[in-house]
């Protein structure tokens, strides 16, 4: 009988840890090598380049980059303060167009408090009243009756709360309920699939707002849509272990992380995705600054929510620069590019090196002649706005699919900025990261109602 209950408390207790959504340790040298793909990214200095996200997923993580990092701080907080403040370089250049977007903004507090800073005085009163007015702006758009949509996107509208909240200022409760309701009514839908990061930035919002208590009027529908959010997760993990998809995982798992749920579900979901996101890891599919800004902090056991405590004294290993080696001759490969929704449509077949981005592809055919096409510069890299003078309108952007008809959402093979597709969710798109082979890619306008 003894050695019954022995066997009954150690099942018991297997349950309870099961419970819980850990991520073991990764091996050091691969979280290095990820870390290292984001060096490159802190030479680039003007403001259009310049991304928050670098610095926050640097601080998260168990690595750092030194004076490099610090003097990264230092020009993201020139520019910012720049731009947003009134101080800008050129009178001629300080139209709305040239300050940050909210979510732009909204990272830039999380890199300020990632550093231990809390936003105050003049100039943090300015950057917390700038965003709070987008946040308005954004509540009208969606209208009394919600059955308008954000300007932005709802992922941008849970990224400004959250970077807020990390900084323990409160918001009027009108605003946290649109988001609630949002999530709620499942407003947040793409395409008709469950926008996986969109849901999962709107949970870690709500996360430091339950931990903060800064909307306690809200607080239980808060708690609710926490819990709405996780089932919302685990039921939208592929049989690959993804949620989503691998890009929407590391959001997915910052959530995850935070959370405890009754039986074995949450600890076997996230042991898989895991396993998952670092096969996709070992296999090159991480090379977006943004994505694997999101990433380094789960691999270290972090998420966004920890910037309510952030820890500035933690340990972190130094990177070192990569040597580049010269690499042997590319072989050349032939991509057919269609545009059928155009009059006349358009079709070629475009000569590019192995491994090139889709982008090339795309600058390739203009160069020949024959093909236009333009972008947006954003987080994310440049996305797809306009194809042979078509642009994209109001919630539209341009599909581009593999022959016959496999939907890529993320025009990349590795080396180049990436071409997203959607230019409706800058800061996170679920995204697919194809090779480039000798296929047939084809270019469509689609609706995003």
């Amino acid at each position: 009988m003894g050695h019954l209950g022995v066997l009954l408390f150690l099942l018991g207790g297997l349950g309870a840890l099961a419970d819980i959504c850990e991520i073991p340790q990764v091996d050091s040298k691969l979280v290095e090598r990820l870390g290292q793909r984001l060096l490159p990214w802190m030479d680039w200095l003007s403001l259009e380049h310049l991304n928050p996200s670098i610095y926050v997923g640097l601080r998260l993580s168990s690595l750092q980059a030194g004076a490099r990092e610090a003097f990264y701080l230092h020009i993201l907080k020139l520019s910012y303060q720049h731009s947003l403040l009134g101080l800008t370089f050129n009178d001629d250049n300080s139209d709305y167009q040239d300050k940050p977007s909210m979510g732009q903004l909204a990272l830039y507090l999380l890199a300020l408090r990632a550093n231990c800073e809390l936003v105050e005085g003049r100039k943090g009163d300015r950057l917390v009243s700038q965003l709070k007015r987008f946040l308005e702006d954004e509540k009208k758009a969606i209208g009394h009756n919600n059955k308008g949509q954000p300007h932005t996107s709802y992922y941008q509208y849970g990224l400004g709360i959250l970077a807020l909240c990390v900084h323990q200022k409160r918001l009027h409760d009108s605003v946290v309920g649109k988001l609630l309701y949002a999530v709620e009514h499942e407003q947040h839908l793409h395409q008709g699939h469950l926008s996986v990061d969109t849901v999962a930035m709107a949970g870690l919002a709500f996360t430091c707002l339950e931990h903060s208590n800064l909307n306690p009027n809200r607080k239980h529908q808060i708690t609710r849509a926490i819990e709405n959010i996780r089932e919302k997760i685990l039921k939208a993990q592929t049989p690959e272990g993804y949620f989503g998809n691998v890009y929407s995982t590391p959001l997915a798992l910052q959530l995850l992380m935070k959370s405890s749920m009754p039986g074995v579900e949450l600890g076997t979901a996230c042991l898989k995705a895991r396993a998952a996101l670092l096969a996709s890891v070992q296999d090159g599919a991480f090379q977006n600054a943004l994505m694997i800004s999101q990433l380094l902090p789960v691999l270290n056991g972090k998420s966004y929510v920890d910037l309510i405590s952030p820890d500035c004294e933690a340990p972190r290993v130094m990177l070192e620069p990569v040597v580049e080696t010269p690499s042997p001759p590319q072989e050349v490969i032939r991509v057919v590019l269609k545009v059928p929704s155009v009059s006349p449509p358009y079709i070629n077949s475009i000569s590019v090196p192995a491994g090139s981005s889709l982008e090339d592809v795309l600058k390739k055919a203009q160069k020949l002649r024959g093909f236009m096409y333009g972008t947006q510069n954003t987080l994310s890299g440049p996305f797809l706005t306009s194809v042979m003078g078509k642009e994209a309108g109001e919630r539209e952007f341009w599909q581009l699919l593999r022959a016959p008809d496999t939907p890529l959402l993320q025009g990349r093979s590795g080396g180049q900025l990436p071409l997203d597709i959607s230019p409706i969710q800058p800061c996170c798109s679920e995204a697919s990261t194809p090779q480039l082979s000798s296929e047939s890619f084809w270019a469509s306008a689609s609706d995003n109602h």
